[in-house]
C-alpha cells in the first residue's frame, strides 16, 4: 500500500475515533490537525456569506494589503496555471477577499462557499487551511478528510499567514484544489509568495515619509541582497521597529526579542560603521552577515546622482535594442515631454520606467508609481490627486498629498494608463495643462513640476476610436512612444535565462541550470513574458536543493496562454469590440449598468471575480459598484 493510501487510512481511522467515539486520536494525524479538531469540538456553524455592504467595508479596510498581495498572486497563478486549483487571499479574520484560478475548480469551490465574502475562520468552518493557519501562525496543509466538516473533504488546501513588519497577522494566502489531485509543491510555493508579499510590505513601510527611518538588508550570502529572499529590518532612531519573517528565521529569534530593541542589543557595535555599500554585520553571538543600509532619510526618495551609472536590470543587460531606445527616451523626458511605454503584459515596462528615471536629469528626485488598474475609481482619484482633511468618510485625519504632489521634482509613472476612468482622464489632462493640482475636498491649487511616463498594454488609438479614452489626453501622452518587445521577439533569451536565474538566487544557492534546461526554457512561448519567466526561475530556486544541477526533466510544465483557467485579467479594449448600442431617451445608463452588475453577482453567488469575468470588466468596476451601494444616501 502506498504512503498516500496509508496516510488516508490513518486519517479516516482517527476521524472515526474522534467523531463517532469521542476519543482523542492516538496518532495518524499531524499535530496541527489534532489541535484544531480539539479546538473545534462541538458546534461549527459552517460558512456564511457576509452582507454586501459589510463585505465592501472590509475590502476597503484591507485595500493596502490587497494591493501589495495581488502582484504576487498573479505570479503564483502563472506557476499554478497547469493545475485545477484556486488562489485565495483572506483578511486577518479569515474573510475571503480575493480569489482566482481554474474556472472549473472555482465552480466546485462555490458549492462549499469557498468564495469572496465568506468567513473561513476555524470558528465558522472548523479545521481548514485558512482558519487553522491563522490560529497556528504557520504555513500548513489540510488534506481531504483532515477538514473538520464533511463537505470540505473534497479539498486539499495549503495556506500561509502573511505578517506585517510588526508581526501582526494581516491575512492568509491559500491554494486550494481537489483532494485527489493537489499540486505537490503547493505549500512551498504559497510560503514563498507569502514571504514576497511581506517583502513588499516592509519596503513600502520603509519608503513612507519619515525622517531617519532606514531599511537594513542582510543575508548570509551576499548575492541574495536585493532579492525578495533577503532579511530586512526597519530601523528608526537606532531601534528595530519592523522586520520580515526571513530576518527572524535567519537570526533564530522570536518577534519579542527583536521589535523595539536597540541595534546595540542585537549586533556588535561595528554596525554603526556600516554604509550604504555592502559591508559585514555581526550579531552579538558572533554570526556574520552581508549587509547594507537603504536610506530613507527624507520625505522624497533620493536617487543616485545622474553621473553615477545606474545599474542595468538583469532583464535588459544584454538587449542591444535597449540603449538606443533608452537614450532617445531620456532626451525626450529631459526636454519636458512625456513618454509612453507600450508592450505586452510582463515585458518589463515598469523596469524600463525605473531605468528611465535613473538616467534622466530628475534622477535626484522621487520616482512615484501608480497602477491605474489596481484600484477602484474613487480610490485612484484620491491616490493620484490627494485629498484635504475630512474630504470623505474614512479619510486620514490630516489628508493625503497624492502621487502627483509626491512626484514633484521627479518622475510620475502611471502604469496601465488605459484603465484610467474617463473622469480621471479629464482631471489628469487639466493637471498636465495647468501644472498644478487641487486635492479632493477643496483647498487651493498647488503648483507641481514632474516628468510623466505612462505605460499600457492596450491599443490607446483604438480606445480613442471607441470613445473609452480621451483623444486630447492621448495626443498629450504620445509625445514619444517606446514599443518594448515581447520576450519571444528577443534574440538574447538563453543569456537572459542565465542572468535571471542568478538574480533569483541560483548562484548563491550553488545551483546550476543544465544546458538542456536553459534551451528548454528559452524555447517556451512565455505569454506572460519577462515576469512569467522570472517567476518560474524564482520557483525553481526555491524548490531546489542547494548545490544541485537542475535538468530539463525537473522543469514545471510549459506556460499556458491566457484561457478561462488563467488568473482573471482586465478585459482588453480595442478594435475588436462591438460599437456601443445607442441608448434610447429616458433610459439611465448608470442604472442599466448597476442592474447588469447585480444580475451577474446574483448569478455567480456574489463572487466578484466571476461576475467581472462574465461582464468582461475589471474587478475594480464591481467593487466600485458595491462601495457605491453601501454608501449612505442623502
Amino acid at each position: 500500500m502506498s504512503n498516500h493510501h496509508t496516510e488516508a487510512a490513518d486519517v479516516h481511522a482517527a476521524r472515526r475515533r474522534f467523531f463517532e467515539e469521542g476519543a482523542v486520536p492516538a496518532g495518524g494525524l499531524s499535530h496541527h490537525i489534532e489541535r484544531s479538531w480539539q479546538r473545534c469540538r462541538g458546534q461549527v456553524p459552517g460558512p456564511e456569506p457576509l452582507a454586501r455592504a459589510a463585505f465592501a467595508s472590509r475590502l476597503e479596510a484591507s485595500r493596502r494589503f490587497i494591493d501589495h498581495a495581488l502582484p504576487e498572486m498573479d505570479m503564483l497563478a502563472e506557476q499554478m496555471s497547469h493545475t485545477r486549483s484556486v488562489l485565495i487571499l483572506t483578511d486577518a479574520q479569515g474573510l475571503i477577499l480575493e480569489e482566482g484560478g481554474s474556472s472549473e475548480f472555482l465552480r466546485r469551490a462555490q458549492r462549499v462557499a469557498l468564495q469572496p465574502g465568506v468567513d473561513w475562520s476555524e470558528r465558522q468552518c472548523g479545521t481548514n487551511a485558512i482558519g487553522t493557519a491563522l490560529v497556528e501562525r504557520q504555513a500548513l496543509e489540510v488534506r481531504g478528510a483532515e477538514h473538520y466538516l464533511d463537505e470540505h473533504r473534497i479539498l486539499h488546501c495549503a495556506a500561509a499567514p502573511i505578517l506585517s513588519p510588526r508581526g501582526e497577522v494581516l491575512g492568509v494566502l491559500d491554494v486550494s484544489g481537489s483532494a485527489s489531485e493537489m499540486h505537490q509543491h503547493a505549500l512551498a510555493l504559497v510560503k514563498l509568495a507569502g514571504e514576497q508579499i511581506e517583502h513588499r510590505l516592509i519596503h513600502a513601510d520603509g519608503a513612507a515619509p519619515a525622517w531617519g527611518r532606514r531599511l537594513l538588508r542582510f543575508h548570509a550570502k551576499a548575492p541574495m541582497l536585493g532579492t525578495a529572499r533577503e532579511a530586512v529590518f526597519l530601523v528608526d532612531d537606532d531601534r528595530v521597529v519592523g522586520a520580515n519573517t526571513i530576518a527572524l528565521r535567519m537570526l533564530g529569534l522570536p518577534w519579542g526579542a527583536v521589535l523595539d530593541r536597540s541595534m546595540d542589543e542585537l549586533f556588535d557595535r561595528q554596525w554603526r560603521t556600516l554604509g550604504q555599500g555592502r559591508g559585514t554585520l555581526i550579531t552579538q553571538g558572533g554570526i556574520g552577515f552581508a549587509a547594507a543600509w537603504q536610506a530613507q532619510a527624507s520625505a522624497v526618495a533620493v536617487s543616485a546622482p545622474r553621473h553615477a551609472a545606474a545599474r542595468t536590470p538583469p532583464a535588459f543587460e544584454s538587449d542591444e535594442t535597449l540603449e538606443p531606445l533608452l537614450a532617445r527616451a531620456v532626451r525626450v523626458l529631459d526636454a519636458g515631454s512625456s513618454v509612453l511605454l507600450q508592450g505586452e503584459t510582463g515585458c518589463g515596462k515598469d523596469v524600463f520606467a525605473g531605468l528611465l528615471h535613473q538616467r534622466s536629469a530628475r534622477a535626484r528626485g522621487p520616482f512615484v508609481a501608480l497602477n491605474c488598474a489596481a484600484l477602484p475609481e474613487t480610490l485612484v482619484e484620491a491616490e493620484l490627486f490627494g485629498y484635504a482633511e475630512g474630504a470623505f468618510t474614512g479619510a486620514q485625519r490630516k489628508g493625503q498629498l497624492g502621487r502627483v504632489r509626491e512626484a514633484d521634482g521627479g518622475v510620475l509613472f502611471l502604469d496601465e494608463i488605459g484603465d484610467m476612468p474617463l473622469l480621471l482622464q479629464s482631471r489628469l489632462l487639466r493637471v498636465l495643462q495647468e501644472r498644478s493640482v487641487t486635492p479632493l475636498g477643496g483647498g487651493r491649487a498647488v503648483p507641481v513640476d514632474f516628468a510623466l511616463v505612462c505605460a499600457t498594454h492596450r491599443d490607446l488609438a483604438a480606445m480613442v476610436e471607441a470613445g473609452s479614452f480621451r483623444a486630447d489626453l492621448f495626443y498629450r501622452l504620445q509625445d514619444y512612444i517606446v514599443q518594448l518587445p515581447a520576450l519571444r521577439e528577443r534574440q538574447d533569451i538563453p543569456a537572459l535565462v542565465e542572468r535571471l536565474f542568478v538574480h533569483a538566487g541560483g548562484r548563491a544557492m550553488g545551483l546550476t541550470l543544465a544546458p538542456e534546461a536553459v534551451a528548454e526554457l528559452a524555447s517556451r512561448p512565455w505569454p506572460g513574458n519577462l515576469r512569467q519567466l522570472a517567476s518560474t526561475l524564482r520557483t525553481l530556486v526555491a524548490l531546489a536543493d542547494p548545490g544541485t544541477v537542475i535538468h530539463a526533466a525537473q522543469l514545471p510544465p510549459g506556460p499556458r496562454t491566457a484561457t478561462r483557467d488563467a488568473w482573471p485579467q482586465p478585459a482588453p479594449a480595442g478594435p475588436h469590440e462591438a460599437p456601443a448600442a445607442p441608448v434610447p431617451d429616458g433610459i439611465d445608463l448608470r442604472s442599466l449598468t448597476a442592474e447588469a452588475i447585480d444580475r451577474a453577482l446574483a448569478a455567480h453567488g456574489g463572487r466578484v471575480s466571476a461576475a467581472a469575468r462574465a461582464l468582461g470588466v475589471h474587478r475594480s468596476t464591481v467593487y466600485r459598484h458595491l462601495l457605491q451601494k453601501a454608501a449612505p444616501r442623502g
